[in-house]
């Protein structure tokens, strides 16, 4: 089984920075894509960031620019970098990993921006 556990997050005003990162553990061969999503209340879960095992980046459209995503393949992390942060990046973030193909998710961490 596969554990991924965030730290940071928390609340910072708009402008401010945050940085979130995850640590993958278990029994794990390869670590195919990490990524973060978030969910705001009353929202789906949407992509923010994306990195592959190769290293390719994706952003969301609202967060490029701002955001920065970076992966540790030692340490089987990921960190988000968020500077800029407006209030509508308030939303829990959560960790993926599609490791060995299998995709698991992390149990999120609250990030608030207030106003």
């Amino acid at each position: 089984q596969v554990q991924l556990v965030e730290s940071g997050g928390g609340l910072v005003q708009a402008g401010g920075s945050l940085r979130v990162s995850c640590a993958a553990s278990g029994r794990i061969f390869s670590i195919n894509l990490m990524a973060w999503y978030r969910q705001a209340p009353g929202n789906q879960r949407e992509m923010v960031a994306t990195v592959t095992s190769g290293g390719s980046t994706n952003y969301a459209d609202s967060v490029k620019g701002r955001f920065t995503i970076s992966k540790d393949n030692t340490r089987n992390t990921v960190s988000l970098q968020m500077n800029s942060l407006k209030p509508e990046d308030t939303a829990v973030y959560y960790c993926y990993a599609a490791v060995d193909l299998h995709p698991y998710w992390g149990q999120g961490t609250q990030v608030t921006v207030s106003s």
